[in-house]
């Protein structure tokens, strides 16, 4: 499924303000990756309302957190901690294998660093978005979730784990009293099943705006399950671009676009 072609931008308004309700969906990147332009960051900062920044393991430094914490702090974005698989070479996208104790603590450190961060810039981490291969796992291996969940109930049980909905993480989270942050993704291709296509597959990345454009109205008006915050991904090509265009398509379309998190 690789969303809908649609022929002018102002067709797709018409037609997704007729299916539009008027709850808020929220728009997150990932971010502090390193990757790209090094004000790409700061630019999709100005369109976002939450932001998953990496944590070290996959990508990022404690400078890079630091400098994307202070920006996100200062445009009031809501901050995520984008906790992944130690796998720097593979950007943390090759499955690993690594046991559940050790998925638990390698989170619980990631926590700790950026929420230490965040802290000492005023703010604090809401909400945990595993990365790559991690996020993936997650979805059907159920000791891995068990692990996820753990650390972020025992680190601070107010914190939310963005997920897809259907997610094995979210029964596994709602068991463990955690909340859970539906996701969808403009700029990803997905299968019939629901899931994402594997980026090693044609067409697992969506690149042209209006596709981009239209999967993001369809997953965030007629999405079954609705879901509560797009992505997209801040290493796409033309990530602030078809970010703005995403966002400035909701709002004219008369859907909301703002934080799942006050």
């Amino acid at each position: 499924m690789h969303g809908l072609i649609f022929r002018g931008f102002p067709w797709f308004i018409s037609v997704l303000r007729c299916s539009a309700d008027t709850a808020a969906v929220d728009l997150n990147a990932d971010l502090g990756e390193g990757m790209g332009d090094p004000g790409s960051d700061e630019a999709l900062l100005d369109i976002v309302t939450s932001a998953n920044i990496a944590c070290g393991f996959h990508a990022g430094d404690a400078l890079l957190m630091r400098r994307t914490v202070r920006a996100a702090l200062e445009r009031d974005v809501v901050i995520g901690a984008h906790v992944s698989y130690p796998d720097r070479a593979d950007f943390g996208r090759t499955e690993t294998g690594a046991p559940p104790s050790q998925i638990e603590a390698d989170v619980l450190y990631q926590l700790a660093a950026l929420s230490g961060i965040a802290a000492a810039a005023g703010g604090r981490v809401r909400y945990v978005k595993p990365h790559g291969a991690l996020y993936h796992r997650i979805t059907r291996d159920e000791p891995a979730a068990v692990a996820v969940v753990r650390a972020l109930r025992d680190y601070d049980p107010d914190l939310l784990l963005m997920t897809l909905p259907g997610s094995l993480a979210v029964e596994v989270a709602r068991s463990a009293g955690i909340r859970t942050v539906a996701e969808g993704f403009a700029d990803r291709a997905y299968t019939a099943e629901g899931a994402l296509v594997p980026r090693d597959q044609p067409g697992a990345l969506l690149t042209e705006p209006r596709e981009v454009i239209a999967q993001a109205g369809r997953l965030a008006t007629s999405g079954q399950p609705r879901v509560h915050s797009l992505c997209v991904h801040g290493d796409t090509p033309g990530a602030v671009q078809l970010a703005q265009q995403v966002r400035s398509a909701l709002e004219a379309a008369g859907v909301p676009v703002g934080p799942f998190l006050p």
